[in-house]
């Protein structure tokens, strides 16, 4: 075949070929130009949820760029916040950043923050993926999300799917475990290799990022400590927990302070839970305390992007300073797409270290019914939806 025809899809120097007309950034199916998808219009409830046969269909802008068809769709808390509108200001800013488009312009817009499906087209400079390869993803909050026949991604946000994984379990994890991630080891500094001495204490263990923490510590030889409710400790213990406080038994700061004191806290829960969690960190030895939780988003909704940052930074920056003086650090984590991390993540998942917790799945045509249970909280593992 000739070689102007040849489109480049591998990371592992493999050529992919095939004879489609050659284009600046991909072989596009220009026929293709609607799908279905579940939308929104505006923020609100539930109600403002809208199924279309008619959304536009995503198009390669780059040429790091990939196509994926969903098979299934993993939906996290953000999502039903993003339905109400948080972070609205933020993510226009990064989806918009010369501020050239008029308000509003994210709509329809499209939710969904976990992908697993079978690539369809490759842009140009794709290396390590070729059409038809199965792959999972955690897709950024600035982006059209999954709950739609197809969805764009960069390359560098996408990884091969795990082979002992359905698309419906692997669905399950690819933004808690990213969240998770970029909490433990790019702020805390967790690694495979430092992590066996370690104590480690999950507040509320029993969610998305709990229920993939928990194991992915243990599979690193860290001891590990959650608080969940008494419902779900049988779980929290079956992911390797090494020791379950219940909130619900009485005051949590107590019966964790009879404990010997901790090299990390991973706090999903927020609150008042940093004004006693940081007294329970192994002081003057480089322990660190992290939270999910954090007013960023707000902050920008409540005081516009500019003053809503620096609002942001005089916080945590007193924060931490205040707590360095006692010799324990004070961080905020968020979520980072990263798509190498996933490489990882599924090597771990394939050797039966790590695995999906699906607490409900819902079909396509319930997209609404999944959502009402992710508001719901209380969530013992994920909320997937299938693509049939």
């Amino acid at each position: 075949m000739n070689a102007a025809k040849q489109i480049m899809c591998n990371r592992c120097s493999m050529v992919f070929s095939h004879g489609c007309h050659k284009r600046p950034f991909s072989t596009s199916r220009s026929r293709m130009t609607v799908m279905p998808a579940w939308v929104i219009d505006t923020y609100g409830g539930n109600d403002v949820l809208r199924f279309t046969r008619n959304a536009s269909f995503p198009i390669l802008n780059y040429p790091n760029e990939v196509i994926v068809q969903v098979h299934a769709a993993g939906l996290n808390p953000i999502d039903v916040s993003m339905r109400g509108g948080y972070g609205a200001s933020s993510l226009s800013m990064k989806r918009d950043p010369l501020n050239l488009n008029q308000k509003g312009s994210e709509f329809p817009l499209v939710l969904g923050r976990d992908v697993s499906g079978v690539v369809m087209e490759c842009g140009l400079d794709v290396k390590y993926f070729k059409e038809g390869d199965e792959v999972w993803a955690a897709i950024p909050p600035w982006k059209q999300g999954s709950l739609a026949e197809f969805v764009c991604l960069s390359a560098n946000e996408v990884s091969l799917k795990p082979k002992s994984l359905s698309h419906s379990a692997a669905a399950a994890l690819p933004y808690v475990a990213a969240t998770a991630w970029s909490a433990l080891v790019n702020t805390c500094g967790l690694t495979l290799e430092n992590s066996a001495e370690k104590r480690i204490l999950i507040l509320g263990g029993s969610g998305g990022v709990g229920t993939f923490a928990i194991q992915m510590l243990k599979a690193w030889g860290g001891h590990v400590t959650v608080t969940c409710s008494k419902d779900a400790e049988r779980l929290v213990r079956g992911l390797g927990a090494d020791h379950v406080v219940d909130y619900s038994a009485g005051p949590v700061e107590l019966a964790l302070g009879t404990l010997e004191k901790f090299d990390v806290i991973l706090d999903n829960v927020g609150g008042d839970t940093e004004s006693w969690a940081m007294g329970l960190l192994k002081p003057w030895s480089g322990a660190k305390y992290v939270t999910l939780v954090t007013p960023f988003l707000q902050n920008t909704d409540l005081l516009g992007v500019a003053d809503g940052m620096m609002q942001t930074g005089i916080t945590v920056a007193s924060k931490a300073l205040k707590h360095l003086c006692k010799g324990v650090h004070y961080r905020w984590g968020f979520f980072i797409p990263n798509g190498a991390a996933l490489d990882d993540i599924s090597e771990m998942v394939d050797a039966g270290k790590i695995r999906a917790v699906v607490e409900a799945e819902f079909p396509f045509s319930q997209v609404p019914q999944a959502f009402q249970k992710v508001e719901e909280g209380h969530a013992r593992g994920k909320t997937v939806v299938q693509d049939s």
